[in-house]
C-alpha cells in the first residue's frame, strides 16, 4: 500500500495506513523532479511524502 502526501496531511496519512495495515509506517521524502506530477492522496497540493508499508 502506497499514500502520497503534501505538509498538510501527513499525519493524516500516516495514521490512516497504520489503521488500514496495522503496521509501522515508512515515510519518504519525493525528489524534486517527481513532486511536478505527483499530487497528494488526500487534496490537490503537491505530494511532498510517499507513506507506504513494507
Amino acid at each position: 500500500m502506497k499514500k502520497y502526501s503534501c505538509e498538510t496531511h501527513i499525519d493524516h496519512a500516516l495514521d490512516m495506513l497504520v489503521a488500514e495495515t496495522e503496521e509501522f509506517p515508512i515515510m519518504e521524502k519525493i525528489f524534486e523532479e517527481e513532486k511536478l506530477s505527483t499530487k497528494c492522496s488526500y487534496c490537490e497540493e503537491c505530494a511532498t511524502y510517499i507513506v507506504s508499508s513494507k
